[in-house]
């Protein structure tokens, strides 16, 4: 796609590019650059001198070649395809560039997006004399074994269906339903859009946050839960278990559809997600989790520019899937590292450097990111949602950085893990003491009426056991625990069940590695039963060192892996357990 507008390269500096004078470029404009037709982006646009940030390497490029417009912004395809791809930071699939250039992406290697010769068996939903608008379904084709592809009408389009086709099989550009619009203009519509990575797609209405993101990790569902169209963040050092969180979120989460992130991570790093990814097994269906999944890999070595890219690419992918009534989570990992993209960019361009080099709208372009999650209705009246889960990666774990300080600001859950935990092998490394969800109130009625009614009464008491063995925890260290009072050291107890046999979690034990809610609520409910009961002993004068020599808050610990998921009503069997334990107590 060319626009004919042509202009010739004035200065070099790096990823940017320089056009001297005016010139007929749009802002956001997507140019191809030099002989090699390297992909770019208009950034700036001046009386005298036009900017270009490129998505390639632009090494060997010189003054004088000459830079071509599309006419058009920077975009993706929307089509059947997209899931079970991979693709690097501006929807090029990967496996077709290996196949063209090899393992290494070369310079201004151009492939489709997707498939284009493929056939789909389709199935057209509209009829002739149907009255269409933007988001209308007019067709939907089983993308995967998961996950239905409903081709819609582009935003903005109106009008009345002249002529379908015959259910069959179709490429994604063959038209399949012609409409008329209202000025009489006949427009041909296949299964293929296309939307510029920047721009919001536009839903009809909003609604707040009110159902829950279930993950099957008991810190996140029962402690910080997330709700779906949600923001959450992820801060943590290296080795604290990002990527391994979003895993076990990407593959128990009840999300439909996943959109993976790899954002300037290291190549064995991302290499790793590709591999597991490929490997799972989705619980829910018993196909690949591929199936519903789509993968963005942009590692360390791309260049820059595209790194700021993939994050918009991700977002634009997610709300398409949640236009057609699809729940999506999206895993970006990590945004310190689009962070420094735009770091870097900003320097080339000479901007005036705020806190650590950043530059000074980066609070912004965090908050716009953030911002297009959400629970909607769509345009066709689908519900669905997107929520993004946002990896960062601040320097030695230093969490007073400008990116985690600016994406504390603009997401409502905050799981902050700790490299102590991490070390002590305590996995989810998650922090009980500094994250948060402020979406615990307004989830508060969806728990009760679905998971029990008094689950959130029995989170607030497991809280603050944990916050109360932290007070104590300080005076511990002081001076010692003998000093402590019986009722004191029941709480520290009880808080090391809490932390040893709820919060942390075995991601490889078959039992542990999902837990519904239901057995959240009753590991819950034993361990506060314990603590309620041992109080009460000790009121009446016995010693707590005699209450753990019966052993039995080892064995509400191993409640985790002694009660299988489908099996809840072994959980009953440990009142008797406590009761007789403690009746054992002289």
């Amino acid at each position: 796609m060319s626009s004919g507008k042509t202009e010739k390269i004035y200065g070099i500096n790096g990823p940017v590019i320089y056009l001297k004078g005016k010139t007929d470029f749009k802002m956001s404009e997507m140019v191809h650059v030099g002989e090699e037709k390297l992909v770019g982006e208009v950034i700036s646009l001046d009386k005298d001198r036009t900017t270009v940030q490129v998505y390639e390497e632009t090494s060997g490029l010189h003054p004088g070649e000459l830079v071509e417009g599309t006419g058009a912004a920077v975009s993706v395809t929307l089509a059947p395809g997209i899931l079970n791809n991979i693709f690097d930071g501006i929807e090029r699939p990967l496996e077709r560039i290996a196949d063209k250039g090899g393992a290494f992406i070369t310079r201004g290697v151009s492939v489709d997006a997707l498939d284009r010769q493929k056939l789909w068996e389709t199935h057209i939903t509209v009829a002739e004399g149907d009255m269409v608008q933007g988001g209308t379904i007019i067709a939907e084709v089983p993308e995967t074994r998961a996950i239905v592809h409903k081709c819609m009408v582009p935003p903005g389009v109106e009008g009345t269906v002249v002529s379908v086709v015959p259910d069959g099989e179709y490429t994604i550009d063959e038209t399949l339903v012609t409409i008329e619009l209202f000025n009489g203009e006949k427009r041909e519509l296949s299964m293929t859009q296309h939307w510029p990575i920047r721009v919001p797609r536009p839903v009809n209405r909003r609604f707040p946050a009110s159902v829950p993101l279930v993950t099957g990790q008991r810190i996140l569902d029962t402690m910080f839960p997330i709700a779906k169209g949600g923001t959450a963040a992820i801060p943590g050092g290296f080795g604290t278990g990002k990527t391994m969180t979003q895993h076990q979120i990407a593959k128990w989460s009840d999300a439909d559809i996943i959109v993976y992130i790899g954002c300037g991570e290291r190549g064995n790093e991302m290499t790793q997600v590709l591999e597991e990814f490929s490997e799972l097994v989705d619980p829910r269906t018993g196909n690949p989790l591929m199936d519903r999944t789509t993968l963005i890999a942009n590692t360390s070595n791309m260049p820059v520019a595209a790194r700021e890219a993939s994050i918009y690419t991700g977002i634009t992918l997610a709300e398409y899937y949640r236009d057609m009534g699809y729940h999506v989570a999206i895993m970006a990992d990590s945004t310190s590292r689009w962070a420094e993209a735009l770091r870097e960019i900003s320097g080339r361009l000479e901007e005036m450097p705020a806190e650590e080099g950043f530059p000074a709208y980066l609070p912004s372009r965090i908050s716009q990111f953030y911002e297009r999650a959400g629970y909607t209705v769509s345009l066709n009246g689908a519900e669905g949602s997107v929520t993004i889960i946002g990896a960062v990666s601040p320097q030695g774990s230093d969490f007073s950085e400008p990116v985690t300080q600016n994406t504390k600001r603009f997401v409502r859950c905050f799981w902050a893990l700790d490299k102590s935990l991490a070390y002590a092998r305590h996995y989810p490394a998650i922090n009980w003491n500094t994250s948060y969800s402020e979406y615990v109130d307004t989830l508060n009625r969806w728990y009760s009426a679905n998971v029990g009614r008094e689950f959130m009464a029995d989170r607030q008491r497991i809280a603050t056991l944990l916050h109360e063995e932290n007070d104590l925890m300080e005076i511990v260290k002081l001076i010692g625990s003998d000093v402590l009072p019986d009722d004191q050291k029941l709480v520290i107890e009880t808080a090391k069940v809490i932390r040893v046999g709820f919060l942390q979690q075995n991601a490889y034990h078959a039992e542990d590695t999902y837990v519904p809610l239901e057995k959240q609520l009753g590991m819950m409910k034993v361990i506060l039963y314990l603590y309620d009961q041992c109080a009460a002993m000790i009121k009446k004068g016995h010693a707590i060192s005699a209450i753990l020599e019966t052993g039995i808050f080892g064995e509400v610990v191993k409640i985790k892996y002694d009660v299988p998921n489908s099996k809840l009503e072994m959980l009953d069997d440990y009142y008797t357990k406590i009761d007789q334990a403690l009746a054992a107590v002289i």
